[in-house]
């Protein structure tokens, strides 16, 4: 385990992922622009449900279609030095599989956050915008609450809605060419 530093106060410093690597192994931190971020409290059962689901139709997918491999959080996605993610799930292509080295070291070519009250402006803006910047190509974004999901993909440095549905309706990925489900799957 880890040698733990004191709880860490976000706003007192510029963190970096060298900083994480001391932290108690039981808490979960995120990093954007060296601002340290707790990811606490933990998801609740519906949460991890879908997470789950969407888990098990994109390894079926990958049995059939073996084009790379699919991670569950948490696992800490290294963009940089003071710039960290834990997606929900992420994909990572075997043309890319040299970033997954104990932990992932760059940018998977998706990832996909499940929306939770505690996360919202988090998913929906600043992580819009850390994974445009770092070059993830598709990034699902999942509303429990709405019971939505928006696809959205990578061009020119930002990102446009490939695809979307609310409660049913198909939806399609262009990173794992070919899967495509009904969002009432998940619901």
């Amino acid at each position: 385990m880890a040698a733990t530093i004191d709880q860490p106060t976000p706003s007192a410093r510029h963190w970096t992922w060298e900083d994480l690597q001391r932290f108690d192994e039981t808490e979960r931190y995120e990093i954007c622009d060296g601002e340290l971020i707790s990811m606490a409290p933990s998801p609740d059962a519906f949460h991890q449900r879908l997470v789950g689901k969407l888990y098990s139709m994109v390894l079926l997918y990958l049995e059939r279609t073996p084009v790379g491999e699919v991670f569950l959080s948490p696992l800490d996605v290294v963009f940089s030095d003071d710039n960290t993610a834990q997606p929900d799930l992420l994909f990572v292509a075997n043309g890319n599989a040299g970033i997954v080295r104990g932990r992932v070291f760059g940018a998977p070519d998706l990832a996909v956050e499940i929306l939770s009250p505690s996360s919202i402006r988090r998913d929906r803006h600043d992580k819009v915008e850390q994974y445009a910047r770092f070059g993830v190509k598709e990034y699902w974004i999942i509303d429990p609450s709405a019971r939505s999901i928006e696809i959205l993909t990578l061009r020119d440095n930002r990102y446009v809605v490939h695809t979307s549905a609310v409660e049913k309706g198909a939806v399609s990925s262009l990173v794992l060419n070919g899967f495509t489900f009904d969002a009432a799957q998940i619901f």
